[in-house]
């Protein structure tokens, strides 16, 4: 893609961890924007939340190169609808997906989170969040998730974010269930 395409510049630094496509190069737009979630704090997260996994109708949001909703693919979920706004990062979750044989498990959605959450159909067993560390409505968007009636019964929203950011214990509908940290990055997994 990364020859062919000329505007789109790909570093190959991420990798699946686990499953199916373990091992499996990702690509992602070299941009000071993109900041991927490390192979380090996936794994761990996918370990963490492992027997939700199973079957499951996977949501990843700011889903960036898709890395987080690929992986969950590879550990056993049924379907992962991937919501990110940047046409390149689309095109590269899209060859993601072909290159780890998962395309046809995968939808993508080229939306702002906000307005995907008024349009998609639930349920989800697991919604997976990894917004810009800077971004100004977090608040609103996890109140945004609990109301939308996209989460499943006893169904997980895991959100990642900075060690800085402030998140609160209750989000409407959602309570946190446990915190894991992982040098500057945090895993707040709410139920």
């Amino acid at each position: 893609m990364g020859a062919s395409n000329g505007d789109l510049k790909v570093t190959k630094q991420m990798r699946i961890t686990g499953g199916e496509a373990r091992g499996i190069q990702l690509d992602a737009p070299r941009s000071p924007q993109f900041r991927p979630t490390s192979d380090r704090v996936r794994s761990a997260l996918f370990q963490v939340i492992s027997e939700a996994l199973i079957e499951a109708r996977v949501l990843d949001l700011y889903a960036g190169s898709g890395a987080l909703g690929i992986e969950a693919l590879s550990r056993g979920a049924a379907a992962a609808d991937f919501v990110e706004q940047s046409g390149r990062l689309c095109q590269a979750i899209r060859q993601n997906l072909r290159k780890a044989g998962l395309e046809e498990r995968g939808a993508i959605h080229r939306a702002k989170v906000a307005r995907a959450l008024d349009f998609l159909k639930g349920p989800y067993q697991v919604i997976l969040l990894d917004p810009p560390y800077d971004l100004p409505d977090l608040g609103q968007t996890m109140n945004k998730v609990a109301r939308s009636g996209l989460v499943a019964e006893r169904g997980l929203v895991v959100l990642e974010h900075s060690k800085r950011t402030d998140v609160k214990e209750i989000y409407d509908t959602l309570e946190l269930s446990f915190q894991r940290r992982y040098g500057d990055t945090v895993l707040s997994v709410y139920n």
